[in-house]
């Protein structure tokens, strides 16, 4: 169950009231009137099941409530009511299962932003790979990919393509390609000074490397593996189970390759840059496709479900 806290100017109290009572899936609404003072206006409160409440978010949007009141959500960890039950029970779907479009906007919103903090973590993860590619040591890589923060972008420009955001998907663009480009530019710097203390040597990025040698040699399981990464991921972001996306952030060869490439370029192996930016622009194209088909699947399920039980509800009445 989700918590809906608003602050409804007191000429549109009524309608929100209707449309919330109205809605399936709704229960414990509560009126403070003139309760709000910052903006001014009436408090109304409600819970509703969260496989209903997008639906019940965009009916309440239209009365302009996010520009002269407030639409707060929380989730609700217990709930001790059988009204509560029964709500959820009368809601399509299963919960687990449901995407809020608002909150994945902004939280792909905030993920996807250009930080210090952002390009802080994307270049540490860089340089923690390159260690792994000169060491040959797969626990280094994928402490890597654990590390990075690049799924967020990603994530960005594919729910900016199924909601037709460009804003959002300038923003996850600049942050994906700008920030790849600084935390290659900084672990080859961070190469070369390793080098001058004598802990990276050439040698090392030319020998064989059983354990990394796949970071700049793509093929087509690098595709297939990010394509399935990107499905898992975008699943874990708009579904209610969010820990499978560490699985998924390392499953994909995108700071590893990220980092090979910066490495070799260091030392002017241009044929094992090559290879790993091929890696990465393969790795990030599979996830975004994957991503987006995920999201658009997504959409028209909901949109059916929806139908549904709109249809059930006409022949009850």
């Amino acid at each position: 169950m989700l918590h809906l806290r608003l602050i409804v100017p007191a000429d549109r109290t009524d309608e929100a009231l209707a449309r919330i009572e109205k809605h399936i899936g709704t229960t414990h609404v509560a009126l403070l009137p003139g309760a709000a003072r910052d903006p001014a206006g009436d408090v109304v409160m409600c819970d509703v099941a969260r496989e209903s409440a997008d639906e019940l978010l965009a009916e309440l949007r239209e009365l302009g409530l996010e520009e002269d009141g407030s639409i707060a959500v929380g989730n609700i960890d217990l709930s001790l009511s059988k009204r509560a039950d029964k709500a959820e029970a009368d809601a399509p779907g299963e919960g687990a299962d449901a995407v809020l479009w608002e909150h994945l906007a902004e939280s792909t919103h905030e993920e996807s932003t250009l930080s210090v903090t952002y390009l802080a973590f994307l270049a540490v993860a860089t340089m923690i790979a390159a260690c792994g590619v000169v060491l040959d040591n797969a626990i280094l890589i994928v402490g890597a990919m654990a590390v990075g923060p690049e799924f967020g972008p990603l994530a960005g420009i594919c729910t900016a393509l199924v909601q037709r955001a460009p804003g959002l998907a300038w923003r996850s663009l600049v942050a994906l390609l700008v920030g790849f480009a600084a935390a290659m530019a900084l672990t080859a710097g961070f190469s070369l000074m390793m080098d001058g203390f004598g802990l990276f040597h050439d040698d090392d990025i030319t020998a064989d490397r059983p354990n990394t040698d796949f970071i700049w040699k793509p093929d087509l399981f690098s595709f297939v593996v990010a394509v399935l990464a990107g499905i898992a991921g975008t699943l874990s972001l708009t579904s209610a189970k969010s820990g499978a996306l560490v699985g998924v952030a390392i499953s994909v060869t995108t700071v590893p390759a990220a980092a090979n490439a910066a490495v070799a370029l260091s030392y002017g192996e241009y044929g094992q840059a090559r290879g790993s930016t091929e890696q990465l622009l393969l790795n990030l194209a599979g996830i975004v496709i994957a991503g987006t088909l995920t999201l658009i699947a997504q959409k028209i399920f909901w949109a059916k479900q929806r139908e549904r039980t709109a249809r059930d509800a006409r022949k009850a009445a």
